[in-house]
């Protein structure tokens, strides 16, 4: 079995990675903005040669850059399994970007930038790897989304550029899906939401989650990838939280 992982340099994209390598059937290829900057995913490559785990250069808010990443991997690999989509980001210090509060924090260009990442990415990916994925046999799209995303669960309302962006996301999906069936009823396109992950798009954020709750990213990653094991292709078009269960839109 092919997978791509799209993210997989740490946090959970790296541990979805150590997992699937621990099935003898799977060869990864893994996407980063910058391998020479994944250092725990290139000892991951080392460890397990470039015929399990090969690392590939793309940034999924240039369009430019998935397709070129598409056209290397094409190369080498004639059809891919599944597609683990992992681009999220929820906060930036560096550009000041932040969960809105109110009306008054909103900055368009944070909101674009969230969008960027959030949702367009998700959906260049499945734009340009579809065919790939498209073969007739089992295969799965899976992206990560959040349960903000859903529009019927905001209740307490706040953080607008993500819950937005998540929710497009979330209707990106839905629609791909839609049109997917078309080229094989074998393709599975879903939304899945983890939890809250110990990683740095959490860590801000940490102190109000429930005791227990909280989970690590080989956790995280071991029930993923149960949820995926399970889909079926009537499964697709809908979002999925960590443990299997249906989130409305």
């Amino acid at each position: 079995m092919n997978i791509l992982i799209q993210g997989a340099g740490r946090g959970l994209g790296l541990a979805l990675a150590t997992r699937l390598l621990e099935r003898d059937a799977v060869r990864l290829v893994a996407t980063v903005r910058d391998p020479s900057a994944a250092p725990r995913l290139q000892a991951l490559a080392e460890a397990h040669g470039d015929t399990r785990l090969r690392i590939v250069a793309l940034d999924v808010t240039s369009e430019t850059s998935v397709a070129d990443a598409r056209a290397r991997i094409g190369r080498t690999v004639e059809r891919l399994d599944g597609m683990l989509v992992l681009a999220g980001l929820l906060h930036d210090e560096r550009t000041g970007l932040w969960p809105e509060k109110r009306l008054a924090d909103i900055d368009p260009a944070h909101v674009a930038t969230s969008f960027a990442v959030n949702a367009t990415g998700p959906l260049l990916m499945i734009k340009h790897f579809q065919d790939l994925l498209a073969h007739g046999e089992r295969a799965v799209i899976a992206s990560l989304s959040a349960r903000v995303g859903s529009i019927g669960d905001n209740h307490i309302g706040g953080w607008y550029a993500y819950r937005a962006a998540k929710a497009a996301q979330n209707q990106f999906t839905r629609t791909a899906a839609i049109e997917l069936r078309r080229h094989s009823r074998a393709l599975i396109c879903v939304g899945l939401h983890p939890g809250t992950v110990d990683t740095g798009l959490s860590e801000p954020f940490q102190r109000r989650v429930p005791a227990g709750r909280l989970q690590s990213p080989d956790t995280a990653a071991r029930h993923l990838l149960a949820v995926i094991d399970r889909l079926t292709p009537e499964d697709s078009g809908h979002v999925f939280d960590w443990a299997g269960e249906s989130i409305e839109p």
